[in-house]
This record gives C-alpha cells, structure tokens and sequence, in this order.
C-alpha cells in the first residue's frame, strides 16, 4: 500500500474522517467476480455499482449494496441490455446511463434518474420511478448521455457528446426540467461527474494541447478551480463531497492510474493506492463522513470494487 503523506496531510484534508489508517474492503458481486466498480456512495453508506466489463456477452449490469454489504440488488434500467449505476443523493434517488446493446464497443448512452417510489415528474403525465436524462443537444453517432451523479436537491450532473466526440458538461434540474451547460472556458472538451449538496459541481477537461484536468465549479457563478498532479498528463475528479473534497485519478509512470483525493481549499492533495491495485486504483465518490468508493485492477488484470474508510 502506497499512501503520500497521508499521515500528516489527513487533518488538513478531512475534517469529518481522517483517512490516516484507512482500512480497505474489496467488494464483488459473486455473479462475476472478475469485474466490479463501485462508483458512489451516500452517507447511509448505501453503494452503487455494477458488474461486467461490456465486453461481447460480459454485459455491465447495475447493483447496489447496503451495510454490512452482503446483499447485492440488481439495479437496471428497464428493458436495458446494459445498464452501469453510477451515482445517488441521502434521500434514494440514483443516477446511471444504459444501452440497448452488447456490441463491445460503440454502443449507445442513455441517462436517467431512478427513485426508489413513483413520483410526479413536471411534464409526465403519471406518476414514475425512472425517468430520461438525455440533453437534446447531443449530436454524436452513436447518441452518448452519461448521468453521472445527483444531489438532495435533485439535480444530477452529467455530460453529452457532439458530433466531433467532444465532452459537454450539464446539470439537469429535476423540478424543472431543464439543462444548464457547465462551462470551463478555454478547453476543448468538459465533462461533470459530480454535484455536491452546495451544487458545486466536479469534471474533467480537456484542454487544446490534449491534456486532462480536474476541475470544481459552482453551477452558478464562480470561476472553476482547475487541477494536475504534477507531471501528469491526465487527471480527473469523479466525485465531490458537502465538504468540496474531490476524489478521482491521475496516470502516472507506465500509465498506471493512482486514486487522489484533493482539497480546494487548501490546494494539497494525496495519492490513495489499494493495497492489492498492482495494476492502479481509481476513486470514484466520497460521502460527507469520508468514506470512499472505488476500484482497483490486480496482477492478473481483474477490476475489483474497494470501500476505503478511516479509522
């Protein structure tokens, strides 16, 4: 296990859960056991994820899992032949993107919003559990919308793609409806992942010269706080908690990609590795207690979810 300064730097970093001896729990569903992500998690604790690499016949299928996480729920859109379930707020409405095929690559994206009872949605005519989160600007071929992650204020963020396969950020407003473009001005390619309680919202760029940043950004007013780990050329933030800790990647030497959880507010950032990640770790939410979600790649190349929690 390698962990940079975390000893001295937890403090600083979180406030609400120090990450000094963090304890690592790998967690697969046992219907394969040789691909899993887990991608958010909620303060209950309740994680969200999926298995299967979306290889032909190795379809992403969605769960979610609640402690002491020994029960997996299947979680799929309905009528999907993929689905990957991405994000959820405190009060069980989850984000996730699906696909009506197993092509193995190319295939369509469609968001949506799940709830865990029907509610009245402006403009549908009855109530629901699942609605579209698909902005109607998105020209590529095949169409990608990826809804990514959603706050107790019911607005998720996620992004499109154009024509040119450029990324576009958004935050869509459940009570109203509509899209907002997040804007990072002076890159090529914006994608948002993440919105906290205080609707700041956390991406990628991609700049002209075809490097990738983290980036915060309030989803009205501010400047957005761009971020590179020194000497990479691709880092990206993939949740934020009601703190603003983001938490995310970087690739480094021998494009092996490290886990980072970064403060903005002090500018100071650490790498976090699995034990067992001989071949990287990625983090992808972080709830407002600290906890982490994830997953690693071992030395015979499976991808396994991993919980990360303090002491």
């Amino acid at each position: 296990m390698r962990i940079l300064a975390m000893a001295a730097l937890a403090s600083s970093l979180l406030s609400s859960a120090a990450l000094a001896a963090p304890t690592f729990t790998t967690i697969d569903d046992p219907a394969d056991v040789t691909f899993n992500q887990l991608l958010g998690i909620n303060n209950a604790g309740l994680i969200t994820g999926y298995f299967g690499s979306s290889a032909v016949g190795h379809p992403n299928q969605g769960y979610s899992i609640a402690p002491p996480y020994t029960t997996f729920v299947p979680d799929n859109y309905p009528t999907s032949v993929q689905t990957q379930a991405t994000g959820l707020n405190n009060n069980g409405a989850q984000t996730g993107f699906w696909s009506p095929t197993n092509l193995g690559g190319g295939d369509a994206n469609y968001g949506f919003i799940r709830w865990n009872k029907k509610i009245r949605i402006p403009g549908t005519p009855k109530a629901v559990s699942f609605i579209s989160v698909n902005d109607p600007k998105t020209t590529s071929s095949p169409p990608v919308n990826q809804a990514l992650g959603i706050n107790d204020n019911s607005i998720a963020a996620g992004f499109y793609n154009d024509a040119d396969g450029n990324s576009h950020g958004f935050a869509y407003t459940v009570r109203t409806g509509k899209f907002t473009e997040i804007k990072v001005p002076g890159n090529v390619s914006v994608a948002a992942t993440g919105i906290n309680a205080n609707n700041l919202i956390c991406g990628f760029v991609v700049d002209a010269t075809g490097k990738t940043l983290g980036f915060l950004k309030p989803l009205t007013g501010g400047n957005a706080v761009e971020f590179s780990v020194p000497k990479s050329k691709t880092t990206q933030f993939l949740g934020v908690n009601a703190t603003g800790m983001a938490v995310g990647f970087y690739v480094g030497k021998g494009q092996v990609p490290h886990g980072v959880l970064y403060n903005p507010a002090t500018g100071q950032w650490v790498q976090v590795d699995a034990p067992a990640g001989a071949q990287g770790t990625i983090l992808n939410g972080i709830n407002d207690n600290g906890d982490i979600v994830g997953f690693y790649m071992d030395n015979v190349g499976n991808t396994h979810g991993v919980l990360i929690q303090g002491e």
